[in-house]
């Protein structure tokens, strides 16, 4: 009876722990999803109380919310009896953009010259040339019928209609081929690849202008920027010269109606109190998209995120000239240029020349001259912009609290 009694008590007591531990797992799930609802609510602007409490049964759950500093915290408290458990999510107000290769280009096609590389991925929907063979650290694909690859150096594979003239250390997928060598595996009759659309699109864009008119400034004109200076969010209705070893500092998203210039050493960085979030600096004359909203960075100018991983800062350019088959360039780097910049012209076209290196480039057209170089970076596939009330919300984190 005593050991009877021994192993009849050892399983009350395994039975009670199977209870509890049953108990903790619906009230964990029960925290989940009403989570869950209180992220999508506000994600989708809907109506989210600071505080409330839903109870189904035995279960109950308790949601906070709190406004942070360009966040928003969500807490989800569950209970079944007395197992409690609870999750915590973090929102933080931006716009997120992803940029998935080292270069993608539209229709114009990218087109490498004299030593220039790439060390990403390559995705155009138009042509891929080189001169020289020029090296590419990754893939290269040419979508669409007329895709195109000639010239090139591929470590990756290659993904074209024709590929021609090249040097490929992987696989080959094609309808034509000539003049190149396969390191790995044919692969004759291949599915052209479907086109990609641009990272960013026009309206984004739109959105991020709009937050940049909490200030505006109209004289004096040109806005030369010299010494240290502070900018953001703001709109300058004018050209804009950023010279002579000036030291500008990006607290929010820049609007240029005309062009921007910056030369002669000059720095720009992005405010450290934005952490991660990255800054979008916009050229764009509405007025006059085809001989303006042009921007030219040169002359050792040096560019710095936050200090934090993740962070950097975005040049876009709405000139349009090369869509429309005109021959001006929308966004000319050279002479060293160089740091945590990533440059965007989704109708124009991007000249990168010297021995200028950036982080991601995109554009309708580019084309690479001379040492250029753009070495793709990592996490660049979800970026957090900085983008003040027009930016939505992305979530930062998710997880289990005590």
């Amino acid at each position: 009876m005593a050991v009877a009694g021994g192993f009849g008590g050892l399983a009350v007591s395994e039975l009670r722990q199977v209870k509890t531990l049953e108990k903790s797992k619906r009230s964990y799930v029960y925290a989940e999803g009403a989570l869950e609802d209180a992220l999508y609510r506000s994600k989708a602007g809907k109506n989210m109380p600071s505080s409330v409490s839903y109870t189904e049964g035995d279960l109950s759950v308790t949601i906070t919310v709190t406004d942070v500093a360009n966040a928003i915290e969500i807490e989800a408290r569950g209970a079944d009896s007395n197992a409690r458990r609870a999750v915590k999510a973090v929102l933080e107000e931006g716009t997120e953009a992803a940029f998935n290769y080292g270069i993608q280009v539209g229709d114009g096609g990218l087109h490498m010259k004299n030593s220039s590389s790439v060390r990403g991925n390559v995705f155009s929907n138009g042509p891929v040339t080189g001169e020289n063979k020029n090296i590419a650290y990754g893939d290269v694909i040419s979508g669409g019928a007329d895709g195109l690859a000639d010239g090139v150096h591929a470590t990756g594979s290659v993904y074209a209609h024709i590929i021609r003239n090249s040097e490929i250390d992987r696989d080959a997928y094609y309808q034509v081929i000539s003049g190149t060598t396969v390191g790995g595996v044919s692969h004759p009759g291949s599915s052209d690849q479907s086109d990609a659309d641009l990272a960013i699109t026009d309206a984004t864009i739109d959105a991020w202008e709009q937050a940049a008119t909490t200030t505006i400034i109209s004289s004096p004109c040109p806005y030369k920027i010299q010494g240290t200076v502070t900018l953001g969010p703001a709109k300058i209705t004018c050209n804009v010269e950023v010279e002579n070893s000036a030291d500008l500092t990006l607290a929010g998203p820049l609007w240029i109606t005309g062009n921007l210039d910056t030369e002669n050493t000059a720095t720009i960085r992005i405010d450290p109190a934005l952490g991660k979030k990255s800054i979008a600096i916009i050229v764009d004359d509405p007025a006059n998209r085809t001989t303006s909203s042009k921007v030219s960075l040169e002359n050792s100018t040096e560019f710095f995120g936050s200090g934090t991983e993740g962070s950097y800062i975005l040049f876009i350019s709405q000139n349009s000239s090369a869509e429309q088959g005109g021959d001006e360039i929308a966004v000319h780097v050279k002479n060293s240029a160089s740091g945590d910049v990533l440059v965007y012209a989704r109708h124009g076209k991007i000249v990168i020349q010297s021995s200028a290196q950036l982080r991601e480039v995109s554009a309708y057209e580019i084309e690479l001259r001379n040492t250029a170089q753009v070495i793709y970076q990592t996490g660049l596939a979800n970026l957090l912009f900085e983008s003040g009330p027009a930016g939505g919300f992305f979530i930062d984190s998710w997880k289990e609290i005590p």
